[in-house]
């Protein structure tokens, strides 16, 4: 098996621009690497055939961008016209779409090669891909843990090199929790960067498009070509194009660092926290001015994305009734029994339980008294972090609370969201770097918060502190 996508993009793209491989090779090499390792459960579809098609296509064209001709993954509730997009529920098992996501149509414009639908929590519904109807997927760094979620598979096939890039979705740290665990890089733009148009919904005020890498250069290239306004989405942000990567190699002294109390509490498991302190005194030798600080309600995201996520998921799910695509029961006795038969059956338990929830908490005057005031708290939580970003370029914290657990837990003793939901909750970018591992070889991962549409500075931040940690002991 060759190993071409071992090399980082830079390489890559020289190479075929040089015409020593050719497109076909990576993709060959990508679903050789996808079957070796089949048990990690990475994709629900794959997308060989077209893949392939595409790629001796390209052959007869010139390279014209860094992106032209690599595979890559799509989380499997993107659409993808003429691929099937399931978001991991058996209510969509045989869903076809007729047309592509935004971010999908930019990725093809660059002539990149969609390789499969990765593995996902049902819906995006989970923070451990546990809840896919397919199965969970393993984490290629030991394959008895979980991948975390809900973009465990986009985190799984990056991590074992099958592409150099997937696409994830973020609605509470779902980007950033299996990049924490797979030991990659995940960002979550500002809210609005990306358009959504096309991406199957949970929580409309809370979803967002991120790239999945090995490192942060690119990560910062795919993020080049995903952004910009759309039309078909209201939530897009009107924001000009920037190249993410111009930042990167720049110094970080005197970068002002601010770290939550509560990104530090006993929250956190103290392997994590230790490493967490040989990053900052790093970050401190290398001329950050670091402060810890506190942030108003963080402690309460976990809350706040229950009412408000379970609240908008039970609206943008409504839609699944049997009546247009997915899933129908077959000779239903009448139109209740139609509705009530197939959502039973096509939505897995976690769904139902917050589909469940999230009715009840807008019903009536439960409306007010649960989601009104916890978007009043939201906004307050906003306004705080826009006082820290007053004074300070970054807020930083561990990911996750501990490492990837056994991929057999309990699921309702195991949540790691609570340092993520914060980021979701104001809209602003975070993403997560790896920043070394624990005594087992598990990673551990690094969170960088930034202001609204900073990801440039931000990238650049990353960029010097994975630098930083090249070649240093982890132990």
């Amino acid at each position: 098996m060759s190993k071409y996508l071992e090399l980082n993009l830079k390489e890559i793209h020289e190479l075929l621009k040089n015409k020593k491989i050719t497109p076909k090779d990576l993709v060959l090499e990508s679903f050789e690497r996808i079957e070796k390792s089949k048990e990690l459960n990475a994709y629900i579809t794959l997308n060989k055939e077209s893949a392939l098609k595409q790629a001796e296509e390209l052959e007869s064209k010139e390279v014209d961008n860094i992106l032209f001709g690599l595979p890559i993954a799509i989380k499997d509730n993107i659409v993808t016209k003429d691929l099937r997009t399931t978001a991991a529920s058996h209510i969509l098992d045989n869903f076809i779409p007729i047309y592509d996501a935004t971010v999908v149509e930019k990725i093809k414009n660059k002539n990149m090669i969609i390789i499969g639908k990765t593995n996902m929590d049902e819906f995006g519904m989970g923070s451990t891909s546990k809840t896919s109807y397919f199965g969970a997927p393993h984490n290629p760094k030991d394959s008895s843990k979980i991948a975390g979620g809900s973009s465990g598979g986009s985190g799984v096939t990056v991590s074992n090199h099958d592409v150099l890039f997937a696409l994830g979705t973020d609605t509470g740290g779902s980007i950033r929790i299996p990049a924490s665990y797979c030991g990659i890089v995940g960002m979550k733009p500002t809210y609005g960067r990306i358009s959504r148009y096309g991406v199957i919904a949970f929580a409309s005020s809370l979803d967002q498009v991120g790239p999945m890498t090995r490192n942060v250069t690119d990560n910062a290239q795919i993020l080049n070509i995903l952004v910009g306004r759309d039309e078909r989405d209201l939530t897009s942000a009107s924001i000009n194009d920037e190249d993410f990567t111009r930042f990167i190699g720049n110094d970080i002294k005197g970068k002002k660092v601010a770290i939550p109390n509560y990104f530090v509490s006993d929250v956190v498991s103290p392997e994590v926290k230790n490493r967490l302190k040989k990053v900052i005194s790093l970050l401190e030798e290398n001329g950050c001015i670091i402060d810890y600080v506190d942030i108003d309600y963080i402690e309460n995201a976990e809350t706040l994305y229950q009412i408000i996520g379970m609240g908008e998921a039970s609206s943008n799910l409504a839609r699944f009734d049997g009546i247009r695509y997915g899933y129908r029961k077959k000779n239903p006795t009448d139109i209740n029994d139609l509705y009530l038969s197939t959502r039973e059956v096509g939505f897995g338990e976690e769904v139902k339980r917050r589909i469940m929830v999230g009715s009840y908490l807008l019903s009536g005057e439960n409306a007010k008294t649960y989601y009104n005031k916890a978007m009043q708290i939201r906004y307050a939580m906003k306004k705080s972090f826009d006082k820290i970003f007053e004074k300070y370029d970054f807020v930083v914290g561990p990911t996750t609370t501990t490492t990837a657990v056994n991929i057999d837990s309990n699921m309702s003793d195991f949540a790691d969201d609570i340092l993520l939901i914060p980021a979701n909750m104001t809209g602003l970018p975070a993403m997560s770097i790896p920043m070394g591992t624990n005594d087992k070889g598990l990673p551990i991962g690094f969170q960088i918060i930034g202001s609204a549409f900073d990801e440039a500075n931000m990238y650049g931040f990353a960029s010097f502190i994975e630098k930083m940690l090249e070649g240093e002991s982890y132990e």
